[in-house]
């Protein structure tokens, strides 16, 4: 096994005095991909949050790779076209960004603002976005979500595309059983009242 790239140790997590998350112990490994699954609601979310250390939680957390954060809903910078959104971003050339995008399938809307994007192609230059920062730690959230089985299906072969070319790790959050299935080497389960990992379901090989 490859040295851990992030390691979370977390006592547990409560918002405004609600316990949500009871201990949870985590290392992911460099070229492995957790999904992350669990009930609606149960603080996968939250649990990924404190992961990328944009939710403060008490316990020690160490990611020692650089990290990037696909958001539920495309966190786009509206007025701003495709090809600025990932310069600006990932601090990329105009080259770099437009062959992310071409690699993206959104070589020829460059130009085209986030607005005038159907919701597939704007979770295309998200995640295209996430790419060009060329990170060790891709953390994504339910990034197929609101898409029609055969879009999601597109953007799950594109995702396994792009991260074959790359040695990163990746956990992604999901409530689809086929989406852990097909892009996770293992998956962990959150259940519980406070939500905790509660089973450990390595993939076939």
């Amino acid at each position: 096994m490859t040295s851990a790239v992030a390691t979370l140790d977390l006592p547990g997590f409560s918002y405004g005095g609600t316990p949500v998350l009871g201990p949870v112990k985590l290392a992911v490994q460099k070229g492995e991909v957790i999904a992350l699954t669990g009930p609606s609601g149960i603080g996968k979310s939250t649990l990924l949050r404190i992961l990328a250390g944009l939710t403060p939680a008490p316990g020690t957390r160490d990611v020692t790779a650089r990290t990037a954060f696909v958001f539920q809903e495309p966190t786009l910078l509206r007025w701003r076209t495709a090809q600025q959104n990932i310069e600006i971003a990932a601090k990329v050339t105009a080259d770099k960004a437009a062959e992310t995008l071409a690699d993206v399938g959104l070589g020829a809307f460059v130009d085209r603002y986030p607005d005038q994007l159907s919701l597939g192609q704007q979770r295309r230059l998200a995640l295209a976005r996430a790419f060009a920062c060329d990170p060790g730690l891709m953390l994504l959230d339910e990034p197929f979500v609101s898409l029609d089985a055969k879009a999601a299906s597109e953007m799950m072969t594109l995702f396994q595309s792009l991260a074959s070319r790359r040695a990163m790790a990746t956990v992604i959050v999901t409530h689809a059983p086929d989406e852990a299935r097909r892009l996770a080497t293992r998956t962990l389960t959150l259940s519980g009242t406070p939500a905790q990992i509660t089973a450990l379901t390595p993939q076939p090989a």
